[in-house]
């Protein structure tokens, strides 16, 4: 095992939620903007994040912001107007940076429609950048 991954043994760290596509995530053709994935994943991040005690203003007390510097997304079949998806985060490493991975299924059509992933680096209250996921971060994404 790298410091890249997390332990084996520990089971996977994964939240999902559910949300029915608004009208304004769409373009004239009533399928959903290429750019609102990217909200689509940040959506069940926040959710995966406050379970481990890592919500914005917790990340902030702590003394540290997290920003990302790398997302990808690759699109396979188009959501649109009104139709069911569900957005899965999980957490594929803790360290050198943060890497979390997502799936954004079509439960009207049960197909997937995109993957990705990002990678978050965190910095002190001043804008220092941390090569590597502080400890008190680190510590929080084990438990």
């Amino acid at each position: 095992m790298t410091s890249l991954e997390l332990p084996e043994e520990r089971p996977a760290v994964v939240t999902s939620v559910r949300t029915t596509v608004p009208f304004h995530d769409c373009d004239p053709m009533g399928i959903v903007w290429h750019g609102r994935y990217l909200e689509y994943f940040e959506l069940a991040r926040a959710k995966l994040f406050v379970g481990f005690e890592l919500d914005v203003p917790e990340i902030r007390d702590l003394g540290y912001r997290m920003y990302v510097v790398d997302v990808r997304c690759r699109y396979t079949h188009p959501l649109a107007y009104g139709e069911v998806a569900e957005i899965t985060a999980r957490l594929k490493a803790a360290r050198p940076l943060i890497r979390v991975a997502y799936t954004v299924r079509n439960l009207s059509h049960d197909r997937t429609s995109a993957r990705g992933h990002c990678v978050l680096a965190t910095t002190d209250a001043s804008g220092a950048l941390f090569y590597e996921t502080p400890d008190a971060i680190y510590r929080r994404l084990q438990r």
